[in-house]
């Protein structure tokens, strides 16, 4: 009943309103069965707007449980079914993949961003096997999504969204039937990963930079530290303070860019 409210009566008509949604390729998701849906991740928005989408099916996501600690997103994200991952320790995110693989085999629609966290900068990175873990282990399809606009409306740094508009590409569902018999193999969970990277890629028109997010925005935050904090012998000898000119570039990314690798995996 509260998802139905927040997406027919409340939430819904507002999201629909702000950033008339164009809806491309949803004969490619199953109208029952469990299935994985795999999509880039650009903005908050993309976990509204995604689920929203979604016809007569309701999709439950594995979302980073740091939303579960702000109390005005707690409510909603626990109405919603969302399962809180833990990224703190291997054991706390291997208990959300196992929630999530119990999902799938219950026929259920498993919603998952890939990336792992939100884009710095609009561009699509490298993939975390969690995704092809749990296709292989609930033996069930990938159905890759591009999401396009939210970053403009709502990059991972702004705190309040503007309108815009946006356009959700679902590609055809992705089968590794051949991989069934082997769901640890570190090299096929790689590989399925940079398939379905690849076919998100190919979706969504993005540059792909083969390092992962998570990695690059850790960086971009230590530049932003180091450009706001002045550096020894910024204060001239009679105390004046001498000003010193900002030349980091916080919005490149220091990886080449270049194809995932799965653009030629075996089988794809």
């Amino acid at each position: 009943m509260f998802w139905f409210v927040m997406k027919y009566v409340i939430l819904g008509p507002i999201l629909r309103l702000m950033y008339r949604p164009r809806i491309v390729g949803l004969e490619n998701i199953p109208r029952e069965g469990g299935a994985i849906i795999a999509a880039n991740h650009q903005s908050f928005l993309d976990d509204l707007l995604l689920p929203l989408v979604v016809p007569k099916r309701k999709v439950v996501f594995l979302a980073k449980a740091d939303y579960f600690d702000k109390w005005y997103l707690r409510w909603f994200f626990k109405g919603a079914n969302v399962i809180p991952v833990r990224r703190e320790s291997r054991s706390l995110a291997d208990s959300a993949i196992r929630t999530g693989v119990e999902a799938l085999k219950q026929g259920k629609l498993v919603g998952i961003f890939p990336e792992g966290t939100r884009s710095p900068n609009g561009r699509l990175y490298r993939g975390k096997t969690g995704v092809a873990r749990m296709a292989l282990e609930a033996r069930v399809p990938i159905i890759p999504v591009a999401i396009v606009g939210t970053f403009e409306a709502m990059p991972y740094d702004r705190k309040t969204p503007k309108p815009g508009k946006v356009e959700l590409r679902f590609g055809e569902p992705l089968r590794f039937d051949r991989y069934y018999e082997t769901p640890t193999d570190r090299f096929i969970l790689r590989s399925v990963t940079d398939e379905v990277m690849y076919e998100i890629m190919m979706l969504s028109g993005q540059e792909y930079v083969d390092e992962y997010a998570t990695r690059v925005k850790k960086e971009i935050e230590e530049r932003k530290a180091a450009a706001a904090s002045p550096p020894p012998g910024a204060e001239a000898p009679d105390g004046d303070v001498v000003t010193i000119p900002d030349t980091a570039d916080v919005s490149a990314s220091p990886e080449e860019h270049r194809t995932p690798p799965g653009a030629d995996s075996p089988g794809s």
